[in-house]
């Protein structure tokens, strides 16, 4: 079946800037990865821009579940069955293979012909052909690794998603240039989405991916702006007095939820999008805040520390019946969930300092997952295989990410500055 790339919700301004990419440093996979090659494309044209099979490589590589065959291990490059000897496949130890082939096609397109194969039973896993061009040829490559990644490991892939995170680079003394960035999920081809000299914090995605909300204090207050990433058109949402924070999108896209302190205390809030109509959902002398939805929508998760330190309680809306999540440690905040809703990652405190954690809320199970003592600010791939977060490193903020069992762990360096405030995008396809 012959699909076509879909590139709409990802389109931003002529004028974004290419900025430094993040690049990926795998630390540490699962105990036993899978042996798999991923033999150079097919192509008798010009050269293209992008290797297609390398960047499936790279991506099946990075995930942590695969042992990924350099290609100077291996024996032959076939294009298509009837060029595979198993024999030697199996000789060199991997258990499934990858071959393709890629043509042109009508209207300037290219097309990709993919086959992925089971050395051992010598038999057809899956095959596919995708249409693209070669200034999207990195999309069909993404593409092409979530089909493999589903297909070997029963896990939607997630290799097409996007990621947005906050920059910020020293240019003197007390001077700052902060940018919100977007890159793929693998950190490859950065855009900037907005600059300024004042702080961008809580950058979140609409559940469509069409739009990010965020705050900014470019008029030297914080305020919660939405940005349409198809056309660049931004508008403020909300500026009263005092704290405008931390929005959160509702899973149909309509509503808000965000942290206002117009009435004198940091609250919960959510606030209709069509009509303005703005709801006070929490009411204590403590501090409410960071609020996330539950993926049906119904309750709200936000961090307080009405019992004397900060923990994740939920808000059923309808009934606005309250709930404590998190008890152990002393300290837990930025709960979000993954799209089953059974698993609630955080940032947890212990003796060592401040790590990512997660807890199973069907058996209360709280396993902490990182060892670094800065860690913040989780965000979920929307497979919930992998939570990115903000942690230090060399005494700057980069980006890490940690399998929902912990067992595959990598680093995001940045040439350029601190990098913080990560969030992981919903499918775009």
């Amino acid at each position: 079946m012959v699909k076509q790339v879909l590139l709409g919700v990802v389109l931003l301004l002529s004028s974004l800037v290419v900025r430094a990419e993040l690049l990926i440093q795998v630390t540490q996979g699962v105990d036993a990865p899978t042996p798999v090659a991923v033999v150079p494309f097919g192509w008798d044209g010009e050269l293209l821009g992008d290797d297609i099979a390398q960047i499936v490589s790279d991506d099946l590589g990075r995930s942590g579940f695969f042992k990924m065959m350099k290609r100077e291990n291996m024996l032959s490059t076939p294009r298509s069955k009837e060029q595979i000897f198993f024999r030697d496949w199996r000789v060199s130890g991997s258990d499934y293979l990858v071959v393709g082939s890629l043509s042109p096609a009508a209207d300037g397109q290219i097309t990709a012909t993919v086959e992925l194969y089971d050395v051992l039973k010598e038999q057809q896993v899956w095959s596919e052909t995708v249409n693209g061009n070669s200034a999207n040829l990195r999309d069909v490559a993404h593409y092409i690794s979530d089909q493999i990644f589903q297909q070997l490991t029963g896990i939607k892939g997630a290799f097409s998603t996007r990621v947005v995170y906050v920059t910020a680079e020293m240019l003197g003394k007390n001077k700052y240039r902060y940018r919100l960035q977007m890159a793929d999920s693998d950190g490859a081809r950065p855009r900037t989405i907005l600059e300024s000299k004042e702080p961008i914090l809580s950058p979140t995605w609409s559940k469509d991916g069409s739009k990010l909300a965020y705050v900014s204090f470019e008029s030297t207050r914080p305020s919660i702006y939405v940005q349409h990433l198809a056309t660049g058109q931004r508008q403020r949402i909300q500026s009263f007095k005092g704290l405008n924070g931390a929005p959160a999108w509702s899973p149909n896209g309509d509503k808000l939820a965000l942290v206002l302190s117009k009435d004198g205390n940091p609250e919960v809030y959510v606030l209709t999008l069509a009509t303005g109509q703005l709801d006070r959902i929490t009411r204590h002398y403590g501090i409410d805040t960071e609020p996330t939805w539950a993926p049906d929508g119904e309750s709200l998760l936000f961090t307080s520390d009405r019992g004397g330190m900060p923990q994740i309680y939920s808000l059923h809306l309808p009934t606005r019946d309250l709930k404590r999540l998190t008890f152990e440690g002393r300290y837990n905040s930025r709960g979000r969930l993954t799209q089953d809703g059974r698993f609630l990652t955080m940032v947890h405190q212990d003796s060592s300092g401040f790590h990512i954690a997660v807890q199973d809320l069907k058996t209360g199970r709280l396993d902490i997952l990182t060892s670094t003592g800065l860690d913040e600010s989780p965000t979920i791939a929307p497979n919930g295989s992998i939570i990115l977060y903000a942690t230090k490193k060399g005494g700057r903020g980069v980006l890490a990410g940690v399998s929902l069992d912990g067992r595959v762990r990598f680093t995001m360096p940045n040439t350029r500055g601190d990098v913080r405030e990560p969030a992981w995008s919903p499918y775009l396809q």
